[in-house]
């Protein structure tokens, strides 16, 4: 939109306070290369478009705002005279994407001092080189330092993860291995004692019917029920004194077995029928073996299965085999990123799942999103456990409009108010020196509102934590293809106010 062109005062100019400290020789190239414009309410420039003036606010007002979805975001609101904005960085060139950062209009007639973006960066050069070097070392120091510490932010979650992975994928793994030494020793017993019965001076119909218990025992076991401490005690000792009454030696350390495997005093009946009595210890006995083998077997699918489940899980998190923006199922990238860090979150602190599963995919970069879940859960638990050992992590998902949320709670002890408006920006951290970059959450913002176009809030008192994600259920128009996180700009006051 362009001004009503209007003549332009030295004078009126020196009175700004960015340009009071300025020659009348300079005041009169500013005015001579520069102009006043006069604006008419309603949108000047829009984000996004080329960055072509700088604009001072010499009588009226100006109000800034950032495109978040699919609403313009109110950011900044100004009547002082001297506020600028527009093409700020000008000076650096084509080493930057010159384009405005936000959306500029005006809510009543309002006086403009324009600057060319080319004449800008000529007068600030010529007239400020040391203080445009030190603009620039800055600018760019600024963005290498945000680059490096937030590809060591990464890392560290990486290694954390790495750690906790490990873990949770030896205990299985260890348990397989014990299970399969166990198993071959149970095994040869087996064998063993079938060779004893098998010579022994038993009738082939007998051996059968003992092999047709076995079959029958196998399904029993993949069937057995879960039973309460109290209840399985009490089956433990009906089986015992079964055992005792049939002078079966070791009655005790055979009936756990037997219990696990969900086989009572009845099924004992049943292969006490089909033996002589002199055969039914060593039946017994073989049968136990049978049972021991099969939960031993139930342990190895059980321990692979997680092993399985647990790569499964890092390479859904990680996203390294699948498109890098793609429809996604929230609950899937949720629930890969909680069985990462289950390691971390610990047993003392309670992971509750309130989804709502009829949420659709969502467009978006899944990688990306575990990366968002990673850091909002690991603050959640480190916040509980600074006030305590125990606490409950509540991840909620519901649609809301056309957006889906998805919702971390904590029992943790809160955001202080005078820091809540603090914690997205970049660096800042409440953790000790060493133990935290300050980029979690500026990145986690960054992910959410840059690249996905969504929001991300904190509802906060002791107790109840919310960290609240709004996702589009719908791909942006004219969505790009996915660029790395480093090149989206970092949240930062679109203009500034003295």
């Amino acid at each position: 939109m362009s001004g009503q062109r209007m003549p332009c005062s030295p004078k009126e100019i020196g009175s700004l306070f960015l340009f009071e400290k300025l020659t009348a020789e300079q005041l009169g190239r500013l005015c001579a290369e520069g102009r006043v414009e006069l604006f008419e309410p309603g949108p000047v420039y829009a984000e996004g478009e080329p960055a072509t003036c700088f604009f001072v606010l010499i009588e009226g007002e100006v109000v800034l705002s950032r495109r978040v979805g699919g609403d313009d975001i109110e950011v900044v609101r100004s009547s002082h005279p001297g506020s600028y904005t527009g093409a700020m960085q000008a000076y650096i060139g084509d080493r930057v994407k010159q384009v405005y950062n936000n959306s500029m209009r005006v809510t009543q007639p309002s006086r403009f001092f324009v600057l060319p973006a080319d004449v800008f960066a000529s007068v600030m050069r010529e007239w400020f080189p040391m203080a445009v070097h030190l603009l620039e070392g800055v600018f760019f120091g600024s963005k290498n330092s945000q680059r490096l510490i937030g590809q060591r932010e990464r890392l560290l979650a990486l290694g954390s993860l790495s750690a906790g992975l490990t873990h949770e994928l030896n205990n299985p793994a260890a348990a397989a291995v014990r299970a399969t030494a166990t198993l071959r020793e149970r095994v040869a017993k087996m064998r063993h004692k079938l060779a004893v019965i098998s010579s022994g001076p038993y009738p082939p119909e007998q051996i059968a019917s003992l092999i047709e218990i076995q079959e029958r025992t196998t399904e029993l076991v993949a069937k057995a029920p879960s039973l309460s401490p109290l209840e399985a005690s009490d089956r433990e000792d009906e089986i015992s004194d079964w055992l005792d009454d049939h002078d079966i030696a070791d009655g005790w350390k055979l009936a756990p077995t037997f219990v696990q495997a969900g086989l009572g005093v009845d099924w004992l009946d049943q292969v006490a029928a089909s033996v002589d009595e002199e055969v039914l210890p060593a039946a017994v006995g073989w049968l136990n073996y049978t049972v021991e083998t099969e939960l031993l077997m139930d342990e190895i699918e059980d321990s692979t299965t997680r092993i399985s489940s647990l790569v499964n899980a890092a390479k859904q998190y990680s996203q390294l085999d699948r498109a890098p923006y793609q429809n996604a199922d929230v609950h899937e990238l949720l629930d890969s990123t909680l069985m990462m860090l289950a390691g971390k979150i610990g047993p003392e602190i309670k992971v509750v799942k309130d989804y709502d599963r009829s949420l659709p995919r969502i467009p978006s970069y899944p990688a990306e999103l575990n990366q968002v879940w990673t850091n909002l859960i690991d603050n959640a638990v480190g916040a509980m456990r600074s006030a305590g050992a125990e606490g409950t992590l509540t991840v909620r998902t519901a649609l809301e409009g056309d957006q889906a949320l998805v919702e971390f709670r904590d029992t943790g002890p809160g955001v202080p108010a005078e820091i809540r408006n603090r914690i997205f920006d970049p660096f800042f951290t409440t953790k000790p020196v060493g133990e935290g970059t300050g980029l979690g959450l500026d990145i986690s913002w960054r992910i959410v509102v840059n690249k996905h176009h969504g929001s991300l809030q904190v509802d906060s008192e002791p107790g109840d934590t919310r960290f609240q994600v709004l996702l589009p259920l719908t791909a942006t128009e004219g969505e790009a293809a996915p660029v790395d996180i480093e090149d989206t700009e970092t949240p930062e006051e679109p203009a500034h106010v003295s």
